[in-house]
Formats: C-alpha cells, sequence, structure tokens
C-alpha cells in the first residue's frame, strides 16, 4: 500500500479541517475536536446497549453524513475503523478498501463540499484516481454523493424547503437545493442513490441551518434534515444544529413538541457560547448536538457547558418544560417551584411585535403635535407626534400607562447577562412604533412603576432567560414569569422568599443575571 493509505492524518501539523473558513452561519464546517466529541457519544451510547462492544471494532455497521461539507465526520469514522478493525482485517489495503466501500457514505450539499469531503476521505478528489487511499472504486465519487438538486417552485418558493425563488433560482449558480430533504420519499431517494438494500446504523453529521425565504428573516431548516433522519430508522442518530429550538425558532413549535415528546431522545450536549465550540461563529442561543437511540427509550441526559467544562449533567424528562427544554438542572428546579404555585402568566399580557400596527420604517409622523395627535415613541426613545388613526391595533390601549421594552435585545453572549433591554414606563395617550413591545397597561402610575421594577429583578430575568434563545422577545418568552399583583413594590428577596429559592439557587440567579443600572440601554437594535 502506498504513503497515501497511512491513515495517521490527525498526526498531522496542522489537521487542515481546522484552518478552512465557513461557508457561512448557515452552512458551518464542523472543527475536528467537536466531531470526535460526537462520535464519543456515539461509541459510549453503542457500548452501553452493546454489553461494551466497540462500536469501531464491527466491520458490519453502517455510517452516513447526509450533509457532508469538510468530510470530518467520515475520516474520522474510517481513521477509527481503520484502528479498530485491525485484528479483524489485518491487511492495511484490504482494511481500508472494506471501510471506504462498505460502512462509511456521505451526501454532500454542493459541487464544492463534495470535492472536499471526498479529498477528506479519500485523500483525492476523485474516488478512483492514482492518489486515491481506495483501490476499489470504479466512479470518481466513491461513495461520497453529490449531484445538482433543483428547487420545486411553487409559487415564488421551493415546496421541500421554502426558499424564496427570486433568492436562489439563480441560473448555473449553486442552487442549495439539498438532497437529503429535497424528497418526499427519503427511502426510496436513499435507495436510488446507495442500493435497495441499504440500511444505515448510524446518521451523524451537521446539516445547514437556514434559508433565505425573501421574508424579513430567515428560515430554519435543520430540522427538515432531522425529520428525514429519522424517517430513515437508523440505529443512532446524532446531529448537532443551533439550539435556538429548545424554546423558540420560526416554523419549529412542531419540530420542538415532536423532539420534546419522543423518549428516544437520550442525550442532549448544550453550548450555550457557541464560539466555544465553533471559533469565529456566533450563533445566537449556542449550539447542541443529540443522540436518539431508535431502540430505546427513557429519560433525556442533559449536559450543560461553560468554558469547556460540565456544568450540569442531569436526567430530564422533556415533558416536564411546559412545552421548553429548559438548559439546565438549577434552572430546571427554580422553574418547578414557580410553576408549581401555578397562577397568570405574563405571557398572556405582553405585546407581541408591532403592538400598534405601526412599523419601524414608519414616516407619517411630525416633531410637533397637531390637534388630536397621540405620542409616538420611535426607535431611541425618540419623541414624535402621529394621528391615531394611523393605529391599526389596540386602539383601548392608546389612553393607558404603559411598560414598554424593546422587542430585541441582545448584548452578547457574556456573562452575567441584562436579558432584556431596560423597562421605560412611557405616559397615556400615545403609541410605540415596531422597535418596541408593550409589557404591560396600566390606569395608575404607582403600579406601572411597580411593574418595571418587577421587569428588572434578576429573578423575573432568570425566568425569561430560561424562554428566550434569540434577541427577539415574545409572549412565549414570559411564560415562565407569574403575573402578581402590582399594588406593592416587589424585590428579589421577596421573590426568592415566596417560591422558597434556596441560598445555593439564590447565587446561580446572581452569577447569571447582572443588574440593570440606571443608565442601561433600551437595547433597540433589530
Amino acid at each position: 500500500m502506498n504513503e497515501q493509505a497511512n491513515f495517521t492524518l490527525r498526526g498531522r501539523n496542522p489537521d487542515v479541517l481546522t484552518c478552512i473558513a465557513n461557508l457561512s452561519n448557515d452552512e458551518v464546517f464542523t472543527p475536528p475536536e467537536f466531531a470526535n466529541r460526537m462520535l464519543d457519544t456515539l461509541a459510549e451510547a453503542w457500548a452501553e446497549r452493546h454489553d461494551g462492544a466497540d462500536i469501531w471494532s464491527d466491520s458490519s455497521v453502517r455510517f452516513l453524513d447526509p450533509f457532508t461539507k469538510s468530510g470530518i465526520f467520515l475520516r474520522e469514522i474510517a481513521t477509527r475503523l481503520i484502528k479498530g478493525l485491525e485484528a479483524e482485517i489485518p491487511d492495511l489495503q484490504e482494511r481500508v478498501d472494506h471501510i471506504l466501500t462498505k460502512q462509511v457514505y456521505g451526501i454532500a450539499i454542493t459541487r464544492l463540499t463534495s470535492l472536499l469531503a471526498r479529498r477528506s476521505l479519500y485523500c483525492s478528489k476523485y474516488a478512483n484516481g492514482p492518489h486515491s487511499v481506495a483501490s476499489k472504486f470504479e466512479n470518481e465519487s466513491g461513495n461520497i454523493w453529490f449531484e445538482r438538486t433543483e428547487h420545486t417552485w411553487v409559487g415564488e418558493k421551493c415546496s421541500f424547503c421554502g426558499a424564496a425563488k427570486r433568492t436562489l433560482d439563480r441560473g448555473e449558480l449553486e442552487t442549495h437545493a439539498y438532497a437529503f430533504i429535497h424528497s418526499d420519499n427519503i427511502k426510496a431517494r436513499i435507495a436510488e442513490l446507495f442500493g435497495a438494500k441499504m440500511q444505515f446504523d448510524v446518521i451523524i453529521g451537521n446539516p445547514p441551518y437556514q434559508l433565505a425565504t425573501g421574508e424579513t428573516s430567515d428560515t430554519p431548516i435543520y430540522h427538515k434534515f432531522v425529520e428525514q433522519a429519522i424517517a430513515l430508522e437508523p440505529r443512532y442518530l446524532c446531529m448537532v444544529t443551533p439550539s435556538r429550538w429548545f424554546t423558540g425558532g420560526k416554523g419549529l413549535d412542531a419540530y420542538r413538541a415532536t423532539m420534546i415528546s419522543d423518549r428516544r431522545l437520550r442525550v442532549i450536549c448544550d453550548f450555550p457560547k457557541s464560539m466555544e465550540t465553533f471559533p469565529g461563529v456566533e450563533i445566537k442561543g449556542g449550539v447542541s448536538y443529540f443522540l436518539w437511540d431508535r431502540d430505546s427509550e427513557g429519560d433525556c441526559r442533559f449536559i450543560s457547558f461553560a468554558n469547556g467544562d460540565v456544568v450540569s449533567d442531569t436526567m430530564r424528562d422533556l415533558r416536564d418544560g411546559k412545552g421548553v427544554v429548559i438548559r439546565d438542572s438549577f434552572a430546571s428546579s427554580i422553574v418547578e417551584k414557580v410553576v408549581k404555585l401555578g397562577g397568570s402568566w405574563l405571557s398572556e399580557k405582553v405585546s407581541p411585535q408591532t403592538p400598534f400596527g405601526i412599523y419601524t420604517n414608519f414616516k407619517d409622523w411630525r416633531k410637533k403635535p397637531m390637534t388630536g395627535d397621540i405620542k409616538l415613541f420611535k426607535r431611541g426613545l425618540e419623541e414624535a407626534w402621529t394621528s391615531p388613526k394611523n393605529v391599526t391595533a389596540r386602539h383601548d390601549w392608546i389612553p393607558k400607562i404603559k411598560v414598554i421594552m424593546s422587542y430585541a435585545y441582545n448584548g452578547g453572549d457574556a456573562i452575567p447577562h441584562q436579558i432584556i433591554g431596560k423597562p421605560i414606563v412611557i405616559e397615556g395617550n400615545s403609541a410605540v412604533t415596531q422597535t418596541y413591545m408593550v409589557a404591560g397597561v396600566f390606569d395608575e402610575i404607582s403600579e406601572a412603576e411597580n411593574y418595571a421594577d418587577y421587569l428588572r429583578t434578576k429573578f423575573v430575568r432568570f425566568l425569561i432567560r430560561q424562554r428566550k434563545i434569540s434577541q427577539h422577545n415574545r409572549p412565549d418568552t414570559f411564560s415562565f414569569v407569574p403575573d402578581l399583583p402590582m399594588n406593592r413594590k416587589w424585590t428579589d428577596d421577596d421573590l426568592y422568599d415566596r417560591y422558597s429559592i434556596s441560598d445555593a439557587e439564590r447565587k446561580y440567579i446572581e452569577s447569571l443575571i447582572k443588574p440593570i443600572s440606571a443608565d442601561a440601554e433600551m437595547g433597540d437594535d433589530e
């Protein structure tokens, strides 16, 4: 066997796959260290279910990365199998050929990544080329498939992925019509690609995250890859995705409900700061990977990481989170205490985006009032005036005193975090643009001021944090916050006592949430 078949690639310095730039924040290359972390989780689960057996010593196991980009998963799987199968197949060339032709498969997401993945796995962009470490392929693609796939346009959108025709109907340019999700019968599609009897034991990888749909924000698509992978019924499914699905995400409600209720979801490893695992890539709300086990049901092991360390590791029934996934064990305990007391919730009180139907780019305003005008608060709390006829929603709120806050607040991922922009009390006979949400309306100024103070407490903002996974505040972000009477002022100590929060839990809240100072930002970044 020639020198190029030496699979000690990770020993090279540096590993080329740690050096390539990401295609975008939507198609993120997986760092080798993170890919190996996922493979370790898979190996542990396999050993637990197979009396301690080593998955890398099983020559019958088939692996599929259905959205391969750099080829890192395929390369690292092959590297492990090369070592694990040495006793069963002593001849190195025979061992390599068996692994590459019988065990490791991929579907590339673009023409470019197909070449990159083949170079990573076969040491050649042509599987049957003179420099390939495989000697049994008769075609250039090997087991890494890619063919240009077209979107199926129905009107202005693709019926499979929701992509906008005006954005991705681009002639000869890359379509980003990912083959794995452009099929209404994925089993039949896989049979076309790899053979009718092909059944994969493990599906693993890092799918594309979102696509442009021609709307104000891009639409998530990673859940479509998860759903297709589950439909193939592998023994194990291990995938990394944004963690936004835990509590929100555009169009993810049904997906979240399905995942939470699926008792085969056995492990979630959560990384709230994406740049700790994907250097240089900020993915709002962090990333996580999960392990789904077709033949095992039970509680989910939820592991949270920060600064490279495990900060919590618990077994959870994900169905206990009121329709969301709570990220850590301390938080789960605190929320449980709050929910147990019952009552109503602020999600029933706060407004959605654009509470008065007046958008950010609204132009029909003036700097000085005319007779009958109402005050309009624009971005940056700039005061303006407009006719009440321009209000298209919630006319009954116009005369009320209001507590408002920014609809969007980011402030970075640093801990401790403010979580929301500063709540502000504004006078009656007023409205706000889309920049702000109305957190509550009142007849008495004292109740409005008490309510603003309530929202500023660390305890309330900690509860908001459990439902907030992007910069946006929506009504459901407040689903864990009790709607308490505002005829009195509430402090953190009052709330800790009311909900029997332990000293350790108090310290935990204090460590995560920073005070809102008098000069704190409204946070009206959109």
